[in-house]
């Protein structure tokens, strides 16, 4: 039994609770961004790492790929890792894995080296985001959990905002090799903050999780019941689907920014930062909504908000001019920041937290696949098509993601573990 557990239900008061939510959320926030900052950093030097070692776009793809591959096959060992040691050993363990193989991406020889080290790197933060959803529910309450996951989430799109803003200046004045040092720098020096300043669990009481004693005390759920969850793999589905757009801009805007509509790399670094940061407060925004007005309905909040990002991807592709691409596609992502919490916010609310850190992990296999997927298709269709018909793949997904929509459950009474939901 730990230390949070031992303390007098009495000391929780509702100050204190706020606390340590408010804490652990901007500790695991600031994570999130030098997780993103990291992984967006390798598609702005994309370009340069192209040009050095001469690869096509379907190679520079398979460098985004092979990342995702491992970051999507380690997220249930990621999740049952947190469920069986606890989110502070795991967080930190993760982190400082990742930041090593970022510096040694500046050491890279060729495409081969490049390979390895990218697989390695989607170890290191394969096993954080199991670990980040378990901290949240240890350290949150249940009606508040999803607005608290949303701000957590928000800064991934903030970190992928921040990146191109961060890495291009860093590329003009390091080279590409020198910038991926200093990010991992960055990155130790975060883990020893979070090592030192994540608070302590709230008791199981205040959570929602089993307690460790008592007649009344809720049976350990295995792996095999999450596995077996319809409505795990439904979620699971429908992120892969909606997170096609994200690692899709992420991976192809920088690279058509420049070599197709023939912006500078600063001008770049600004026109790809752009939407991700009006995607940041949405996402934000779009988890309070969703604790707010739509938590028992979320079809009738999801369905709508794709349908619409849809519409402004297809005028994004028409646009004639960079600033037209780049306005419709601020206004695409950020309506699809505002769905981000009504495709994960019911898991985030159903699931028990003793298996929150397991179930998340299924659920974002889903959204990993499409990191898995997007980069190379897009860089194929690239190069045998053109810009346009990679983004227009973005267009079908999210449509697809829509209907998908169509079949997962809306209420937590309808999220059960084990069996067909």
């Amino acid at each position: 039994m730990g230390l949070a557990e031992n303390t007098p239900a009495t000391t929780w008061t509702p100050a204190k609770i706020r606390k340590t939510a408010t804490l652990t959320i901007a500790l695991l926030a600031g994570v999130w961004v030098i997780d993103y900052v990291d992984r967006v950093m390798m598609a702005v030097a994309l370009p340069f790492i192209g040009a050095e070692f001469a690869l096509t776009k379907t190679e520079q793809g398979w460098l985004i790929t092979v990342f995702s591959l491992v970051y999507l096959l380690c997220q249930i060992p990621g999740g049952m890792l947190a469920d069986r040691f606890g989110a502070r050993r795991l967080l930190v363990a993760s982190l400082l894995l990742w930041s090593a193989f970022t510096a040694l991406t500046g050491l890279a020889w060729g495409l081969a080296a490049l390979l390895v080290i990218r697989a390695l790197f989607g170890v290191g933060q394969g096993l954080f985001p199991g670990a980040s959803f378990k901290a949240i529910a240890e350290r949150t309450t249940p009606e508040r959990r999803a607005t608290a996951a949303g701000a957590m989430l928000a800064s991934n799109v903030l970190g992928g905002g921040l990146a191109p803003l961060i890495a291009a200046p860093l590329l003009l004045v390091f080279g590409w090799r020198d910038t991926f040092l200093v990010a991992a720098v960055a990155g130790v020096a975060i883990g020893v903050l979070l090592w030192s300043l994540l608070p302590r669990a709230l008791p199981a009481h205040l959570t929602g999780a089993a307690q460790d004693t008592g007649p009344a005390a809720r049976p350990a759920i295995p792996l095999a019941a999450v596995l077996r969850s319809a409505a795990v793999w439904k979620f699971a589905a429908l992120f892969c689907a909606t997170n096609m757009l994200g690692y899709g801009m992420i991976t192809w805007v920088p690279s058509y920014l420049m070599e197709a509509r023939g912006i500078s790399l600063l001008n770049t670094g600004f026109l790809a930062a752009l939407p991700q940061l009006v995607m940041t407060a949405t996402t934000l925004l779009g988890g309070w909504l969703f604790d707010r007005y739509f938590h028992d309905r979320a079809r009738l909040y999801v369905i709508p908000l794709l349908l619409c990002t849809a519409v402004l991807l297809l005028v994004m592709i028409n646009a004639e001019t960079a600033a037209g691409f780049t306005l419709f596609q601020t206004l695409a992502m950020a309506v699809a920041g505002l769905s981000t919490m009504g495709i994960l916010g019911m898991p985030v609310r159903a699931l028990p937290p003793e298996v929150i850190g397991s179930g998340m992990g299924v659920v974002n296999v889903g959204g990993q696949l499409a990191g898995v997927i997007a980069p190379v298709l897009m860089g194929w269709l690239v190069d045998q098509y053109s810009y346009s018909a990679a983004f227009g793949l973005l267009i079908g997904t999210t449509v697809l993601g829509a209907l998908i929509a169509l079949i997962v459950p809306q209420r937590a009474d309808r999220f059960t573990l084990g069996r067909a939901s």
